[in-house]
């Protein structure tokens, strides 16, 4: 391994980060993380903190789980690559898809399809969802509908789906026939409405307005995360997915969850499809599947879908798509520990309480802070602050996210900044003091502005 020095002084040069102005990353090199354990990163320095962050969502079980560690290294013994293209598999994708057909039944899923991750997940969903149409008839059916502040991986798909013009713009012309509607947020939509339960009619009422104006034939799906994260974590009213199911039910279209953040136990459910009571079409699932230690993703599949293929005889039932990793027996075997693992600690009991913990935490910080305009989360362990310059006029600030963002983590904690608001996501295997480090940190981060 090359030195402290080495590293400092290469940090960014020939490394272009995702998410980041190349330029930036020259002029503010990233802090760099060279070690973990449990809950706690340690950088070049020697600094250690709490990883409010998890990783990116996906260490739910911090860095410490043996389990997986040795999954991963038993099967890079015993097979560590071969395809599941037409004609060969492994033993242990084949366990695995039955491991999660059982832990995936309450939300309808019975197949799966396997990817090297979210964005994977997300393609893999969008490409069947127009195929299941033309299996079925209905080769009109091509296009998406989706939300505003939501957020879908990077992929051109993905990217075209997306509700932030960050992710988008620069890379236009996108996929067509790809409409967004408003997404139910409180805070900041265009109906001014800040009753929950009132703006998630309308929310609904503009996904049927839009149906009605592109016509139900032409529409293949509806996708959605069931808790907006990377938008700046934005749960909708409970009322809100119920109905965004049964319209798309009545209208003939796919909904697919987009649980590659939500699933797994993050909500304090198993899934954001059974925290709202809904059973989906399909579900794009990665992040915590493996805590991380290995890209890996699933999509899953519901019998409705999983029918419609089956049973067809034509040649439109051949999935003419797939990835070279996907079902990699390294993967697999990781996701088997790391399930097994995240079902014996019952995660969700935990997310639920620290989540709790640190929502009453962040909203006590907003009587503290004018700076802090908006808080959200209260389902499990997905947590956000919005800053803002002018409380009144509502003014978005990152600047003040990535001030306190540097503060905080001097103080103990990394949190993310993106944009204005900082987001919580940190390892479900939390303690009750971790999570009081983390607002302690953010106190002091506000505090010092």
């Amino acid at each position: 391994m090359k030195d402290s020095n080495f590293l400092k002084e290469h940090n960014a040069r020939q490394l272009w980060h995702p998410m980041a102005h190349p330029t930036d990353s020259q002029t503010n090199p990233p802090v760099i993380i060279t070690g973990a354990e449990g809950v706690t990163i340690k950088d070049i320095d020697g600094h250690e903190t709490v990883d409010a962050v998890g990783g990116l969502w996906n260490v739910n079980l911090g860095y410490s789980c043996q389990p997986v560690k040795d999954a991963i290294a038993a099967q890079l013994t015993d097979l560590p690559y071969y395809s599941t293209f037409r004609g060969t598999t492994n033993d242990k994708v084949i366990e695995l898809a039955h491991e999660l057909a059982d832990f995936f039944a309450p939300d309808g899923m019975t197949r799966s399809f396997f990817t090297s991750g979210g964005s994977d997940s997300v393609e893999t969903a969008l490409r069947l969802a127009r195929q299941y149409h033309k299996v079925r008839g209905e080769p009109g059916r091509v296009k998406f509908i989706s939300l505003k502040k939501g957020y879908h991986g990077t992929h051109i798909g993905g990217a075209s789906i997306n509700g932030n013009a960050n992710f988008r713009t620069n890379y236009e012309p996108l996929l067509p026939g790809c409409y967004h509607i408003p997404a139910p947020y409180p805070y900041r939509n265009p109906f001014n409405e800040t009753d929950p339960e009132r703006l998630a009619g309308l929310c609904a009422a503009a996904l049927e307005d839009e149906i009605a104006f592109q016509g139900p034939s032409t529409i293949a799906a509806f996708i959605m995360e069931p808790i907006l994260g990377a938008g700046g974590v934005i749960p909708p009213h409970a009322s809100f997915m119920p109905q965004v199911h049964e319209i798309c039910d009545r209208n003939g279209i796919l909904l697919i969850t987009d649980e590659v953040i939500t699933a797994y136990g993050r909500t304090g459910a198993w899934s954001g499809a059974r925290l709202w009571g809904v059973k989906p079409d399909m579900m794009a699932t990665a992040k915590a599947i493996t805590n991380g230690y290995f890209p890996f993703g699933a999509t899953m599949i519901g019998e409705k879908v999983a029918e419609a293929f089956e049973n067809d005889t034509s040649p439109n039932g051949f999935i003419g798509h797939g990835y070279t990793y996907s079902g990699h027996p390294v993967g697999a075997a990781a996701a088997l520990a790391c399930l097994a693992e995240t079902k014996r600690l019952n995660v969700t009991e935990n997310a639920a309480a620290r989540g709790t913990q640190l929502f009453d935490g962040v909203r006590a910080l907003n009587e503290k802070y004018a700076q802090i305009g908006d808080v959200r989360g209260g389902h499990g362990l997905m947590t956000a602050l919005e800053c803002v310059s002018d409380p009144s006029a509502k003014t978005p600030d990152k600047d003040i996210a990535a001030q306190v963002q540097e503060v905080a983590y001097k103080n103990g904690a990394m949190v993310r900044a993106s944009g204005p608001n900082i987001i919580l996501s940190p390892p479900l295997i939390l303690s009750e003091a971790d999570a009081a480090i983390i607002l302690s940190a953010l106190d002091a981060g506000f505090a010092a502005l």
